[in-house]
């Protein structure tokens, strides 16, 4: 699959001035400075990823996008912790929340957002058959929202072990990290079923 170099690929520099503008906004005065440098942490490491490994293995401009969409959600949140982000707020007296579930809403957006992704990387690096890609797409995030949520909670005690609470976002619930990491399950799964329905469509549509 032939993708256009940086150069000449409009849609992905446009992506990256919108990070980068998004990430300079999200870095002036976040609610917790600490808290932000932390979340920043896991944003700085997949961006110089995905730069490293541009030349050898070019996503699609939709995955790219997908990325981007999560990775916005991401530095608004690491700017006032998720357990602080006011469209949780906004959303309490909406659905009657007892919490403010920015959190939740960016773990399942894990899920519907990156599966596609990952699912593209296993076909075309890993080369596994399009039945597979499905299946272990939605496996793959379960695995990668499992490690997260264990290496949260390792940071959070060996970088800033006063900052735990706002950093890990749990807002008193114990079964937080269970909950994430559900969410991101059904995103995912959610995500190949919308994929699997488009391109049987579209399939479909060339016979």
């Amino acid at each position: 699959m032939t993708k256009k170099p940086f150069r000449t690929n409009r849609i992905l520099q446009g992506l990256v001035v919108w990070l980068v503008t998004l990430w300079v906004i999200t870095a002036i005065n976040p609610l917790y400075p600490r808290d932000w440098l932390i979340e920043n942490l896991l944003v700085f490491i997949y961006g110089a990823l995905l730069v490293y490994t541009y030349p050898r293995f070019k996503f699609s401009n939709f995955s790219y996008a997908l990325i981007s969409l999560f990775l916005s959600l991401h530095l608004v949140g690491a700017h006032y912790t998720y357990s602080e982000t006011p469209l949780g707020f906004w959303l309490q007296p909406i659905f009657d929340f007892e919490r403010n579930h920015y959190d939740r809403i960016v773990h399942f957006s894990f899920g519907l957002l990156i599966a596609y992704p990952f699912r593209e990387i296993l076909l075309r690096l890993v080369q596994v058959k399009r039945e597979w890609g499905y299946f272990l797409a939605v496996t793959v995030i379960m695995a990668f929202s499992a490690f997260y949520e264990v290496m949260e909670a390792v940071v959070a005690m060996l970088v800033s072990p006063e900052l735990g609470s706002a950093y890990l976002g749990t807002q008193g619930d114990e079964w937080d990290a269970q909950k994430d990491a559900f969410l991101a399950f059904c995103g995912a799964l959610i995500a190949m079923l919308l994929t699997w329905i488009y391109l049987r469509q579209r399939a479909t549509k060339t016979e």
